[in-house]
């Protein structure tokens, strides 16, 4: 069967390198035919591309990388739609196309004009509440007439897309809740399959090396880890607060940062909290080398500002980290987290940004018990968050459109 896959992400980008092409991948594999088109930026597509076309070409995925254009707002948009229309118009009419997969809601907006045009099916793959998150996370503002009219379009096109489509999947099953309380007329089923971690490459059984020599840090050291980004919906200013907070009691304590963000941008604000900028590691690694960081740490820390647009969101590090036995310290409100660390670290979840919050999680953390059980983690992990898994229901979705 021929499968048209879109994402308005970069196969070259970490995102498109860990939540588009080993689905894709996993997919082939199971027999699918998948042309794949995506929206490249300059620079990742130059670093990358060699890469992925080296994957793509060992698994029988056809892909065409589009160029992504930003400027100016709005416009770059509309000529990025026009671009895929013409793409996807070709694609149908040569290829005999029997199912289209819409990655979030710029593709969906390709999807749902292919649905009424040529009547082949399509899954809106939604990927949280976009134009929520886009307003929540101050991109857009109401006070802007262009970015409200914006806003106001996308949530209607949201219920056509979840209303039109063959399949919906929703990251989270508080997102999906959230969904069903709109009592749309027409609803089409939704699938949760969360934002997955490979558990062949994230794996506390494999030979993780020790990285912390090369780290500059003693083996005695409490290290505090931070994976991803900076940015938006992360509170690196809550999250350095908490590190004050554990230096009190660890004051040989050391905060690793695990990103490709700007060192001295995090290294300011943590001066600025009168933190030793001594104490800071910041780092950047390649997908490879990710574990073994995390393994380096003996816990780690996610803030993610909880806003409406936050429950149907699935923070990709939880899964990794957890796959390595590493706990977390997190905040309430945000996708399933709160279910899953009530589960196995309960302890660990914030309620609220302030020291006395923080404090009663450092006493958890040091009681003479754990508070939370390595295995448990793992076994948790591998049950929600498990790439395996996420592939299978994947499948199942494809194999309910196309048969």
């Amino acid at each position: 069967m021929n499968v048209l896959y879109l994402t308005y992400d970069g196969l070259t980008d970490p995102l498109g390198q860990s939540q588009v092409l080993p689905y894709v991948v996993g997919l082939s594999k199971k027999g699918l035919n998948f042309t794949l088109i995506s929206f490249e930026k300059k620079e990742a597509f130059k670093l990358n591309k060699n890469t992925i076309k080296n994957i793509v070409a060992e698994n029988g995925i056809h892909w065409k990388a589009l160029q992504y254009t930003k400027k100016p707002p709005f416009i770059s948009t509309l000529f990025d739609i026009y671009q895929l229309k013409k793409t996807v118009k070709l694609e149908i009419k040569t290829n005999n196309i029997k199912l289209i997969h819409c990655r979030s809601y710029i593709t969906a907006i390709v999807g749902l004009w292919a649905k009424r045009k040529y009547n082949v099916p399509y899954i809106f793959d939604m990927r949280g509440f976009w134009a929520d998150e886009r307003l929540d996370g101050g991109i857009w503002s109401k006070k802007s007439w262009i970015q409200n009219k914006a806003y106001n379009y996308f949530k209607r096109k949201e219920k056509e897309f979840l209303q039109h489509s063959a399949h919906n999947i929703s990251l989270t099953y508080n997102g999906t809740e959230e969904i069903e309380s709109w009592k749309l007329k027409k609803q089409s089923p939704i699938a949760v399959i969360p934002c997955c971690a490979d558990e062949k490459l994230f794996n506390d059984n494999n030979e993780v090396r020790d990285c912390r020599a090369d780290l500059g840090v003693a083996k005695d050291a409490f290290v505090l880890s931070y994976l991803g980004s900076i940015g938006t919906w992360y509170m690196l200013d809550e999250m350095l607060d908490f590190f004050k907070e554990l230096q009190v009691i660890k004051p040989n304590s050391k905060f690793l940062f695990i990103t490709k963000d700007d060192k001295d941008d995090i290294l300011k604000v943590a001066v600025q909290k009168g933190i030793d900028s001594a104490s800071i590691i910041v780092i950047s690694a390649n997908r490879n080398e990710v574990p073994a960081y995390i393994k380096a740490s003996n816990f780690s820390i996610f803030f993610i500002k909880p806003f409406y647009s936050k429950k149907a969101s699935s923070p990709t590090k939880m899964g990794e980290i957890m796959n390595m036995g590493v706990p977390i310290v997190c905040n309430t409100g945000v996708g399933d987290v709160d279910i899953i660390m009530k589960d196995v670290m309960p302890d660990f979840l914030v309620n609220s940004f302030d020291k006395s919050a923080y404090n009663k999680v450092l006493t958890k953390m040091f009681e003479s018990s754990k508070g939370y059980n390595s295995n448990a983690l793992i076994e948790k992990s591998n049950d929600y968050y498990s790439l395996s898994k996420g592939i299978e229901k994947y499948y199942q979705v494809y194999k309910s459109i196309l048969t």
